[in-house]
C-alpha cells in the first residue's frame, strides 16, 4: 500500500530524514516510535502530501507521488496539532471541512459524528473554549470525515482523557479489523504494542529498528529499543 525508497528532506544543512526506505502491506498497522527530532512527524508530513522530500520516491495506492486530489482523498491525516478554527463552533469546524473536502454530510451526520468523540451538547460552542482534550477529540472526528483507506496518526492519544482514549483505542481496532493501513506515531510503547502490527523506530533520520509483533514480546521490542537509545 505504501512503498517509500531513499527518502530525505533537508532543512538546510540539517537532515530530518535520510535514505528511508519502507514496505507497508495493505491492512498492515505499524505504531512510529523515536525521541524528538528524530524525523517521525516530518515522515507523516510527506506522507500525507503536506511537505515535498528532498530525494527519494514514495507510492501509494501503487501510484506515486505527488498524488491526485483523488489519490489524496484516500488519506486521514491527523497531526500533532488540532489545527482547528477556533472562532468556529465544532459542527461549523466539521461543516467547513467537510465541504472543502467536497463530502455531501448533513449537519445531522456531524453532530453524529461529535456524538461518537463525546462532544454531544457542546456542537454549538467556540473551539477556543475547548480544553486541549476536546480539541483532540474534534481533531479526530475530522481526520475520520472522509473514512480514509489509510490513516496518518500523529500522536493521537496526546491530551485525551480515559473515556477519549477508549473511543480512539476502540475505533482503531474497528478500522484495523476492516483492513484500513495506519501509520502512528506515539510514545506510549504498550500501546502501540497492543494496538499494531509493527513497531517502527526513526532514528537520526532512518529507519533504525523494524519489529514484528508476531516475532517478539513487549518485553523485548523494549529491550531492542532500549539499547538503541543508549547507543545513540
Amino acid at each position: 500500500m505504501i512503498e517509500v525508497r531513499g527518502l530525505a528532506k533537508y532543512f538546510g544543512r540539517f537532515s530530518a530524514l535520510r535514505d528511508l526506505n519502507l514496505d507497508v502491506p495493505r491492512g498492515e498497522f505499524i505504531a512510529i516510535f523515536g525521541r524528538n527530532g528524530a524525523g517521525k512527524t516530518t515522515f507523516l508530513r510527506i506522507l500525507a502530501g503536506l511537505s515535498r522530500p528532498s530525494a527519494g520516491s514514495i507510492k501509494i495506492g501503487g501510484k506515486s507521488m505527488p498524488m491526485s486530489e483523488d489519490g489524496r482523498g484516500m488519506i486521514g491525516y491527523l497531526s500533532h496539532g488540532t489545527s482547528l478554527y477556533g472562532d468556529l463552533t465544532a459542527l461549523e469546524n466539521l461543516r467547513f471541512f467537510s465541504r472543502v473536502q467536497g463530502l455531501p454530510s448533513t449537519d445531522a451526520d456531524l453532530r453524529a459524528r461529535l456524538k461518537q468523540v463525546g462532544l454531544a451538547g457542546r456542537e454549538e460552542e467556540p473551539v477556543r473554549n475547548y480544553s486541549r482534550g476536546m480539541q483532540q477529540r474534534l481533531a479526530i472526528a475530522r481526520a475520520f470525515l472522509r473514512d480514509p483507506s489509510i490513516l496518518l496518526l500523529d500522536e493521537p492519544f496526546a491530551g485525551l482523557d480515559q473515556p477519549g482514549t477508549k473511543f480512539l483505542v476502540n475505533r482503531l481496532q474497528e478500522d484495523r479489523s476492516r483492513g484500513k493501513t495506519c501509520l502512528m506515531v506515539v510514545h506510549d510503547v504498550q500501546l502501540g504494542y497492543m494496538l499494531a502490527d509493527r513497531l517502527v523506530v526513526i532514528d537520526r533520520g532512518i529507519i533504525a529498528l523494524d519489529f514484528a509483533k508476531s516475532s517478539g514480546s513487549l518485553g523485548q521490542f523494549q529491550e531492542s529499543y532500549g539499547v538503541l537509545v543508549q547507543e545513540n
